[in-house]
């Protein structure tokens, strides 16, 4: 079956350094079919409402942040994984072009630049962007999760209630929630299933400003499906606090307890 690794939400340059890192080792032994980043790839802070009118808003960040993303996550990609790779567009990516729609209309026109995919050089990574309801499996198809408006607080529901309008299963970002929400119809036991499959995200919390140190339903985590040639099984993989996360038996990334301290393990072990 075609294997194919599914992550999202990494909010660069707020990304959780230690779960990226694993997730990329583990990208790069696990050789998957395809990789697909599944939305907000960037936070790019600013320009956004967060930052309008303050300081941050005038100190040049998207080339700085677009420069970091290079470096802690396509180049290592790439250094350990030469299969194809698809990013869907998130609200957060898209924020320079936005921005310069709303501030510079008649320059935003004609501009490429700010486009993330041009910020980021896909072509010259070799990913390729693709739109919202991206096919990805018999039945199933990807968005970042902005595209169509509501959400759920309960982990699921919001995937499984935008798979309910289209129809097929959905796999899904932007709410940081993981987990897998079927839903079926059918009667005399002939069911057909469809899920909403929402794969968490990447992010280090404490970097959330918003949040004001307030709880938040989230959770760290990504996806893998398992693609044949009449459906998808989905399976959600969390991620721990201290990054590990155990995927087919197999702890990635283990942080092992020495002496009432906390040392680097293998980036695999028991």
């Amino acid at each position: 079956m075609k294997r194919i690794v599914i992550i999202s939400d990494t909010q660069i340059p707020y990304e959780d350094k230690r779960a990226l890192k694993n997730v990329l080792a583990f990208i790069g032994e696990y050789q998957p079919d395809s990789v697909l980043q599944i939305g907000d790839l960037m936070d790019y802070p600013a320009p956004s409402r967060w930052t309008a009118g303050t300081r941050a808003e005038y100190e040049g960040g998207v080339i700085r942040d677009s420069e970091y993303c290079k470096k802690v996550f396509l180049e290592p990609l790439r250094a350990v994984y030469d299969g194809p790779v698809e990013v869907l567009e998130g609200n957060h990516d898209e924020r320079p072009r936005k921005y310069l729609q709303s501030r510079a209309p008649a320059l935003a026109a004609e501009d490429s630049f700010y486009r993330f995919e041009t910020l980021l050089d896909f072509d010259g990574y070799g990913i390729r962007k693709v739109e919202p309801y991206h096919p990805i499996a018999p039945g199933w198809v990807a968005i970042h999760g902005h595209e169509s408006p509501g959400l759920n607080q309960v982990a699921g529901r919001t995937a499984a209630a935008k798979a309910k309008k289209a129809g097929v299963s959905v796999v899904m970002g932007h709410t940081h929630r993981l987990a897998i929400s079927p839903e079926s119809t059918g009667y005399g036991g002939r069911l057909k299933t469809i899920y909403g499959f929402e794969v968490g995200h990447l992010m280090d919390v404490k970097q959330a400003g918003y949040l004001r140190n307030g709880p938040a339903n989230w959770q760290r985590g990504f996806g893998v499906l398992y693609a044949g040639q009449h459906g998808a099984t989905p399976y959600a993989i969390p991620v721990e606090n201290d990054g590990s996360f155990v995927f087919e038996g197999e702890r990635f990334g283990a942080i092992k307890r020495v002496g009432g301290k906390f040392a680097k393990g293998e980036n695999k072990s028991d």
